[in-house]
C-alpha cells in the first residue's frame, strides 16, 4: 500500500513537471498569437486575451507590408534548397554506406570532423565566392552555398547502413543499375530519413536571417525573416504586426511537422542512433 502510494506521489510530481515545462515553452507561442489579434498599442495592457480581436494586423501584414512577397520567396528558397540538399546527402549516403572507395572512412571522418567548425566561420569566404560569382540578390545566392550538408550525410549514410545488402545484390542480379539501385530500392526504404532530413532543412533555410540579409539589399527578394526585422515605424515597434507577421510564417513549419511528424521520430530514433 504505502509502495503505491509512493508510486503515485512520483508520478504526480512527473506530471507536474512536465506540464510546467509545458507552459513554459509553450507561454511565448500562446503570447505571439493572442497579441497578434490586438490592437495597435495594446499588446501589453492587462488583457491577456484580445478586447476585443481584430484581423486588421494579418491584413495590414499582407497588404501594407508586402509579406506576401516574402513568404513566397520563404517557400521558393526553403523549398528548393531543401530538396536539393537532400537528394545530394542521400546520394553521399548510399556511397558511403554501401560502396568501397580509396580511404572511404578517412574521408568520413574529415567530413565530420568539419561539423565542429562553426558556421559563422564559413559566411566570409562564402560571401566572397558568391560575390564574385555575380550571384548576390539571387536566387541562387541564397540557395547554392548551403546545399552541402555534412549532417545530412551523416543521418543518410547511418541510416542506409542498417538496409541489407543483400537486397541489392538481389536487384543486381535482376538486371538492375547504379541508379535503378538507389531510386527503386534506397529510396523507399529511406522515406523515414529522407522526410525528417527535409524537414530540418527547410527549417533552418526559412529561418536562415543572417545570410539572406547579408547576400540581399532588394526588397522583392527579402525573405520572412528579413521582412518580419523591417516592421518598425518611425517611432515605435509595431509588435501587433510582428506577431501576425510571426503567426503567418510558423504556420508552413507547423504544418510540415504535422504531417511529417511519424516521419521524423522514426527517422531521428532509427537513422541517427544506428551505426
Amino acid at each position: 500500500m504505502e509502495y503505491g502510494t509512493q508510486a503515485r506521489i512520483r508520478k504526480a510530481v512527473v506530471y507536474a513537471a512536465i506540464t510546467a515545462a509545458a507552459v513554459v515553452v509553450l507561454f511565448p507561442f500562446f503570447w505571439m498569437l493572442v497579441t497578434a489579434f490586438k490592437e495597435p498599442g495594446k499588446e501589453f495592457t492587462a488583457d491577456i486575451l484580445p478586447n476585443p480581436p481584430t484581423l486588421e494586423n494579418f491584413r495590414r501584414v499582407l497588404t501594407d507590408y508586402g509579406f506576401t512577397r516574402y513568404f513566397a520567396n520563404s517557400v521558393i528558397v526553403a523549398t528548393v534548397a531543401a530538396t536539393f540538399a537532400t537528394l545530394f546527402a542521400a546520394l553521399a549516403g548510399y556511397v558511403f554506406a554501401k560502396k568501397r572507395f580509396f580511404m572511404k572512412d578517412k574521408v568520413f571522418a574529415f567530413l565530420l570532423a568539419s561539423l565542429m567548425i562553426p558556421g559563422l566561420m564559413y559566411v566570409v569566404p562564402q560571401f566572397a565566392i558568391v560575390n564574385r560569382l555575380g550571384w548576390m540578390n539571387t536566387y541562387q545566392g541564397m540557395i547554392v552555398p548551403h546545399l552541402a550538408n555534412v549532417f545530412g550525410l551523416f543521418l543518410m549514410r547511418q541510416y542506409m547502413t542498417t538496409i541489407p545488402s543483400e537486397l541489392l545484390e538481389a536487384a543486381r542480379m535482376d538486371g538492375a543499375g547504379e541508379w535503378q539501385l538507389f531510386r527503386r530500392v534506397m529510396v523507399p526504404l529511406s522515406v523515414p530519413i529522407l522526410a525528417t532530413l527535409f524537414l530540418l532543412t527547410f527549417q533552418f533555410h526559412w529561418n536562415n536571417f543572417l545570410w539572406q540579409l547579408i547576400v540581399v539589399n532588394v526588397e522583392r527578394l527579402y525573405t520572412v525573416p528579413v521582412g518580419l526585422a523591417l516592421f518598425k515605424s518611425a517611432h515605435e515597434e509595431l509588435y501587433t504586426l510582428k506577431m501576425a507577421g510571426s503567426c503567418i510564417s510558423v504556420l508552413p513549419i507547423a504544418v510540415l511537422f504535422f504531417f511529417a511528424q511519424r516521419y521524423f521520430i522514426e527517422g531521428m530514433t532509427m537513422g541517427a542512433l544506428k551505426g
